[in-house]
């Protein structure tokens, strides 16, 4: 029966301190709020309610600029990439194409008789 009385004694203290971490996990996230957010009602307060649907906006416009820029960031990896790659395929191009004519002018015949017009 002492161990019934214990446990009555202590629901209602745990349920303070829970009620304690949500008001002040509320009272921070009011905090953090940017200004513009909370000048929606100046006037009047805000309930626990109104802070979390706000804060429930601003992690949703965050996380869609986040999605934004990774989109932009990979969009511009692979331009780059793929310049790279063209710069590399252009290089390797010029290279061979180069290396042909030079070797193709080291096997033509000396003896070929140049044309001059006098």
């Amino acid at each position: 029966m002492t161990l019934f009385f214990f446990l009555q004694l202590r629901k209602p203290l745990v349920e303070k301190l829970r009620r304690e971490r949500i008001n002040s996990s509320i009272e921070q996230l009011k905090s953090l709020l940017s200004p513009e957010f909370l000048k929606q009602q100046p006037d009047s307060k805000l309930e626990k309610a109104d802070i979390l649907e706000m804060t429930v906006c601003v992690l949703r416009r965050l996380q869609q600029q986040n999605q934004q820029q990774r989109r932009l960031l990979n969009h511009i990896n692979k331009l780059q990439s793929s310049s790279d790659n063209n710069l590399r395929e252009a290089d390797f191009s010029l290279l061979s194409s180069t290396g042909q004519t030079s070797i193709t002018k080291e096997k033509s015949p000396v003896n070929s008789a140049v044309w001059r017009p006098w």
